[in-house]
């Protein structure tokens, strides 16, 4: 009988201090042995976002007790395990250090292999934990500082169809809902409020709608929902109004850009039957799942959404990534550094700032 894989993950990306042990089964997806997450909401909740310094010193305090508990609640002790994958990138540079450094530690002093995830490679393996999923097939990455769809053509294997120009999907969710004043974390408050909203009460803008291929753009949204909430006088009913419009319209970019992509991705692979993987933070979005449910219905093909524990910042998925990394023998240096911007998809053009020609 062969050896069931057993790593430690830990993520440190952003404002979640995180740890799991993940053991790969006879199926080929995973046992989730323990998956902890400490949120740091509360400590952020005044200033309406992550502050890094703040974010950083949370992660110091509670990274060692995290590991901790992840550990006695998998029953598994350092020695029996295969490997440590730490999280080291893309993200906030003062935060990725915390994980990254005692992720490195803890390998070197067990002499165990160490592995620094992409922490969008962790998203965009993150369905295998539960199921098993096919290469290639298209991504829809969407969390709070990314938007993309890319082309997985297997671990470590992707290519870029197009990304957003600007704002990334989660961001622009937080700030409409700092401008709306309807609390922190943004996203899931938007999502609570628009159900009590007309959706069709605010006409707002669809940037780039019909060029640029399967790029996206939320700037021109975001200015709109700012001009708009100066006219509400902080009435509730329009404020809930805002909300659906805003993310009626974004199920609208959506639905059109993925429908976009998924031609570009057929016509790349000459695949009909593929998956639409759907992950991030924003993936937890339940009217966005509905909106692109019905497109996959539409053009046949399947849609797949990791469980909400692993949409959001976790240490299963990069635990998980790194296993798939493990067993294609891409373990890494313990001197790998931590890196703020890191794209799956290295040769892709980068998509941001002034003077960009679409």
């Amino acid at each position: 009988m062969t050896k069931k894989i057993t790593f430690l993950g830990i993520e440190t990306s952003c404002d979640e201090t995180a740890a799991a042990v993940i053991r790969e089964n006879d199926k080929g997806t995973a046992d989730i042995l323990s998956n902890i997450v400490s949120s740091q909401i509360e400590e952020h909740k005044k200033f309406g976002g992550v502050v890094p310094e703040l974010a950083a010193r949370a992660h110091l305090e509670n990274i060692e007790y995290i590991i901790d508990t992840a550990l006695k609640e998998s029953k598994i002790s350092i020695d029996e395990l295969d490997g440590v994958a730490a999280t080291a990138g893309p993200g906030l540079i003062v935060c990725l250090t915390v994980g990254l450094n005692i992720g490195k530690s803890i390998a070197t002093f067990s002499n165990k292999p160490f592995i620094g995830v992409n922490h969008l490679e962790g998203h965009a393996l993150s369905p295998g934990l539960e199921r098993k999923i096919k290469f290639p097939y298209l991504l829809l990455l969407i969390s709070g500082g990314h938007t993309q769809f890319l082309i997985v053509k297997d671990v470590n294997e992707y290519e870029q169809l197009g990304t957003t120009i600007d704002d990334a999907l989660g961001e622009a969710f937080d700030k409409t809902a700092k401008m709306l004043g309807l609390g922190y974390p943004g996203g899931p408050n938007v999502e609570k409020f628009a159900k009590l909203g007309d959706k069709n009460f605010f006409k707002l803008p669809e940037p780039i709608i019909n060029k640029a291929g399967c790029n996206l753009s939320f700037a021109g949204l975001k200015t709109a929902v700012l001009r708009e909430s100066k006219k509400i006088n902080g009435e509730d009913k329009l404020k809930y109004n805002l909300a659906a419009s805003f993310q009626n319209t974004i199920n609208k970019i959506l639905y059109k850009k993925t429908k976009v992509a998924v031609q570009m991705f057929r016509e790349k692979t000459r695949k009909e039957n593929f998956q639409l993987i759907v992950a991030g933070g924003v993936a937890a979005n339940k009217s966005i799942r509905k909106n692109l449910s019905i497109l996959s219905n539409e053009m046949s093909f399947e849609t797949i959404y990791p469980d909400l524990r692993f949409c959001g910042d976790n240490a299963a998925m990069i635990a998980w990534a790194g296993i798939q990394r493990f067993k294609k023998n891409m373990i890494d240096d313990i001197t790998v550094a931590a890196k703020s911007r890191w794209p799956l998809d290295e040769n892709a053009p980068y998509m941001k700032g002034p003077g960009l020609k679409l």
